[in-house]
């Protein structure tokens, strides 16, 4: 593990200076999923939810997410994104509860990583999903928001291991 860089010598938090750093080409992917009922998932796909299309709209979340990220991280650097790709996955649980996955990829190139751009985007998509959907499902549940690669920058090519 390497060292906590957003504390200064007196354990004050601070935005890292990137100044020194090498603007290279950066790539992030995060994922996140939704659990929710069979019938709220057939809605969505049917486009039957009445604030409209749902992954249309998440889309659009993740993306504006993504972009406005240092506004709600506070040591988050604003970045230049040149790329913000958005997937969305369904299916059902053994349990029968349906879920859908989301996926961002972001891109930039820059002097610091685009790690919290894609989480936000994620996270922000999700949230979409329930807010357009919570009048027919106030059960839904937002799991899993993770980081499952990142390319660029001094520590290179990351990949999350699977068990």
């Amino acid at each position: 593990m390497g060292e906590l860089t957003h504390f200064d010598e007196q354990g004050r938090a601070r935005m890292v200076d990137v100044s020194e750093k090498s603007a290279t080409a950066r790539v992030a992917v995060a994922r996140g999923s939704i659990l929710m009922e069979p019938e709220t998932l057939r809605r969505i796909k049917e486009g039957r939810i009445k604030k409209g299309d749902v992954l249309a709209v998440a889309d659009v979340a993740a993306v504006m997410a993504a972009k406005r990220t240092p506004d709600i991280i506070p040591m988050c650097h604003p970045i230049q994104l040149t790329g913000v790709e958005v997937g969305f996955e369904d299916g059902h649980e053994p349990d029968g509860r349906a879920y859908l996955n989301v996926s961002v990829t972001v891109r930039c190139v820059g002097q610091t990583g685009v790690e919290m751009e894609a989480l936000t985007a994620v996270s922000a998509a999700l949230l979409t999903v329930y807010d357009m959907c919570k009048a027919i499902d106030k059960g839904m549940t937002i799991s899993g928001v993770e980081l499952i690669e990142k390319k660029g920058g001094r520590s290179g090519h990351w990949k999350r291991k699977r068990g």
